[in-house]
């Protein structure tokens, strides 16, 4: 958390915005989270430490926390951005379950050797990519396949 707190006040200071006790109270609740959260999920979360602290906040405050690469936005299909911790995290890819809407991080050495290896048989210069796979959990399954049952 040190260093991630650096990070911010050293982002707040180039952009000559104030440090706050809100903005570091929101960092310290994203980093313990380990989750891809949208804005109101965080927000919940917050307002047990803070109920002070306002939406509005936290959407300015994460804004700032992807600026100075601490979160990173993801826009997946279901339409509302989650952000995720980002400072100094491997490159990894997602499935997302389109039923509870957990996120799954995962890397795959073979996945990542075939998109160097289509992007070089198509004279691509890959420079970043980002995979996202789609369906249900388990825990999404085993509640379809009970619902399936009580029909029968």
């Amino acid at each position: 958390m040190n260093e991630e707190l650096q990070v911010l006040k050293e982002h707040l200071m180039r952009k000559r915005l104030k440090r706050t006790d809100q903005r570091e109270t929101i960092l310290e609740v994203f980093l313990q989270s380990k989750r891809h959260l949208t804005v109101e999920e965080l927000h919940n979360l917050v307002k047990y430490r803070d109920p002070s602290i306002g939406l509005t906040t936290i959407y300015r405050t994460m804004k700032l926390f992807c600026e100075c690469n601490l979160a990173r936005a993801n826009h997946f299909e279901e339409g509302r951005v989650r952000y995720e911790q980002h400072y100094k995290t491997a490159h990894h890819d997602h499935m997302i379950c389109n039923q509870c809407g957990d996120t799954i991080e995962f890397v795959d050495p073979q996945i990542e050797k075939l998109q160097e290896k289509v992007a070089r048989q198509f004279g691509f210069r890959m420079t970043n990519h980002r995979m996202e796979i789609y369906g249900f959990c388990e825990k999404c399954q085993r509640g379809k396949m009970r619902d399936t049952t009580e029909i029968l």
